[in-house]
């Protein structure tokens, strides 16, 4: 299974706009995240970043959508706005706390993760995510050949529940690892 050198990913990443890397960095943090972090996770000065997350807030602002950027005491988040958290609950398949989910949309974006890459984007919380998710078999779990962390890779039940096919073109999990 072939891979992007880490040059090819910043490239790829630096391609998207820095309010659209913002957005991405807040919707998979899942919590409140300071200008300062958000400027080592992005690579920029924290002037660059306060005027990027004006600009998406402002885009926020000026449509209909059901997200919104959150400040409090100086730290930023992407949040559903009032009123729709009771709808979202009432359309998901399972039950999984928002956190979890999005922890789970974090692997299934990657589709492949160290579970130590995936502490480093989500939090320590997510450690518990991982421990729920593998109760629910959505994921699963494999230590690594070398190392000491795990691969964490979507299950069989994750497609069923999500209807969403599994990449075809790629290497199965267990052939991989």
């Amino acid at each position: 299974m072939a891979t992007d050198s880490p040059a090819q990913e910043r490239d790829e990443v630096s391609s998207f706009s820095l309010p659209a890397r913002l957005e991405a960095i807040l919707y998979l943090k899942g919590r409140p995240v300071t200008l300062k972090e958000m400027a080592e996770l992005a690579n920029e000065t924290e002037e660059l970043i306060e005027q990027a997350l004006l600009a998406l807030t402002a885009g926020y602002a000026q449509r209909d959508t059901a997200l919104e950027i959150q400040e409090n005491n100086g730290r930023y988040s992407l949040q559903l706005c009032p009123g729709l958290g009771e709808l979202v609950r009432n359309l998901l398949p399972v039950d999984l706390s928002i956190a979890t989910l999005r922890t789970l949309a974090t692997i299934a974006l990657k589709k492949r993760i160290l579970q130590s890459e995936l502490i480093d984007i989500r939090g320590s919380g997510a450690y518990d995510h991982i421990k729920e998710l593998v109760a629910q078999n959505f994921i699963e779990r494999k230590r690594q050949s070398e190392g000491r962390s795990y691969w964490l890779t979507l299950s069989e039940k994750f497609h069923r529940t999500f209807s969403v096919l599994p990449d075809l073109g790629s290497a199965e999990p267990s052939q991989v690892a």
